[in-house]
């Protein structure tokens, strides 16, 4: 069987389509040709904004034209992770497989988040079985590297006032709260010095973790690969001299860092002892993970004498500051039960061309000040190291609204077609949600998705019969929807 011939079809039929397509953030052109190709295909109404976003119309049933306007949303853009590092994102479509009940992929991200609820969006606009009001599908640019389509959403793209999120990751869920995040970004500046011809000089590889979303996966305790790299060399920087000649770990800012390696050297004399703490080192670490990450591996190779080094300050001041900077969950939600309130996610270590090395974090919290808090303390330990340090714009969180007329409207469509009635939540991962109300604040708006598992990360997989629910439960809500007067 094919993608495109699972249940319901006429959902799967449009993902197919959409996984073929190449689109990594801030690259959309291809997804956004083949939206607009979509509407006149189909005769709907289209329109872009200055920064790529998409919004498709579709008029009401004959009937039903004085009900509110509900606005279908998802994001057009991927996180683009494989294991293998030759894989071409830009130019390949995505290889994904039926395995069970189970979407997945051959070791890439799937692009389910959120390719399935643009897929559901679309064919809710050319399904004539259901009858609704004026609908609106608003598709975003660059939502996850930066939510610039959201963040500069033109003022005359929608009309609606109720919105559905479409990018949640969890059957008989309803989201009615996000948190808000923050990067922080640090910058050394280092000078190269001759590579001591006395030294040894070894290949450190971290590889083989979970990785997974830094928001929906955050309290999971998965490893960082950056940490346990810089946990090791800080360990040996406290015994012996050491060069630092290459250090890269991590990719994007909301994804836990699955690998890292760093080139380093030792003078001659203390090679043995550095394979002895390695060692040793791997043993603490597959007791602390066990269970967790069973796939950690961590290997040291020989290699030649590299042409250059960072300066030893600079390389003890990165080693000690991405040791010391905060990694994971910051404190809970104390309304919320089971909600993490604050996090911190180090996100990638990348040297530039420039003498320059990049330390990325991102920070997320449903408590604005502590949001600031949890960057400022990141701030403080980077400065502390001689770092330039930069806060990015961020993004606002949504409070969540219990008395909110859509929630209601969304929970009852589910229990009324599979006799389950949907949890409330809030989520720790940032949606878009909070910035539409910043230029729209009259939004009543929910979230809800199928079941996806391991998203940002190539074990990502998509539970194939919650699609087929989620598919119900959205045309359900636009019938009801439909029903009411404005």
């Amino acid at each position: 069987m094919e993608i495109k011939d699972l249940q319901p079809r006429e959902v799967f039929a449009i993902f197919d389509e959409i996984t073929k397509i190449p689109r990594p953030s801030k690259k959309e052109e291809k997804i956004r040709q083949y939206l607009l190709d979509f509407a006149k295909a189909h005769n709907l109404e289209v329109k872009t904004d200055k920064v790529g976003n998409v919004v498709i119309t579709k008029p009401a049933t004959p009937g039903h034209e004085n009900a509110p306007t509900v606005i279908m949303q998802g994001h057009m853009d991927m996180v683009c992770e494989s294991n293998d590092k030759n894989f071409d994102f830009a130019n390949s479509p995505i290889p994904v497989v039926i395995d069970g009940d189970w979407v997945r992929t051959k070791g890439t991200t799937l692009g389910a988040d959120n390719g399935i609820g643009m897929a559901a969006a679309l064919a809710a606009l050319i399904d004539d079985s259901y009858e609704h009001g004026p609908l609106e599908a608003l598709f975003t640019v660059d939502e996850e590297t930066g939510m610039t389509g959201a963040n500069n959403l033109g003022e005359d793209m929608i009309s609606g006032t109720m919105l559905l999120n479409l990018d949640s990751e969890d059957d008989a869920e309803i989201f009615v709260g996000c948190a808000g995040g923050v990067d922080t970004q640090a910058f050394f500046t280092y000078n190269r010095s001759f590579a001591p011809t006395d030294f040894m000089y070894f290949k450190i590889n971290v590889e083989g973790l979970n990785g997974g979303h830094s928001g929906g996966d955050i309290h999971l305790g998965r490893a960082n690969a950056n940490k346990l790299l810089a946990r090791f060399l800080f360990m040996l920087s406290g015994k012996h001299e050491v060069v630092v000649s290459e250090i890269d770990g991590g990719n994007l800012r909301n994804a836990i860092p699955r690998a890292a390696h760093a080139v380093i050297g030792v003078h001659t004399s203390r090679k043995e002892e550095v394979r002895t703490m390695l060692n040793h080192y791997i043993a603490d670490l597959e007791n602390e993970y066990q269970g967790v990450e069973p796939g950690l591996k961590i290997t040291m190779e020989s290699v030649d004498t590299p042409e250059f080094t960072i300066d030893q300050q600079t390389s003890l001041n990165l080693i000690r500051a991405v040791y010391g900077a905060p990694h994971g969950v910051v404190s809970m939600s104390r309304e919320l039960e089971g909600l993490v309130e604050t996090s911190t996610n180090l996100a990638s270590v990348k040297m530039a061309s420039d003498n320059t090395i990049v330390v990325t974090t991102s920070q997320r919290s449903s408590v604005e000040s502590r949001k600031w808090d949890i960057a400022r303390q990141v701030e403080a330990v980077f400065l502390l190291a001689g770092a330039r340090v930069e806060h990015g714009d961020g993004y606002p969180g949504w409070q969540p609204n219990l008395e909110s007329p859509i929630m209601k409207i969304s929970r009852d469509a589910y229990k009324e077609l599979y006799g389950v009635e949907p949890a409330i939540k809030a989520i720790h991962a940032g949606l878009e949600c909070g910035l539409f109300l910043t230029k729209y604040p009259y939004l009543d708006m929910v979230s809800f998705g199928p079941t996806l598992r391991d998203v940002h990360s190539p074990s990502e997989s998509m539970y194939i019969p919650a699609v087929e629910r989620f598919w119900g439960q959205l045309k359900r809500t636009l019938e009801k929807v439909g029903e009411l007067k404005k």
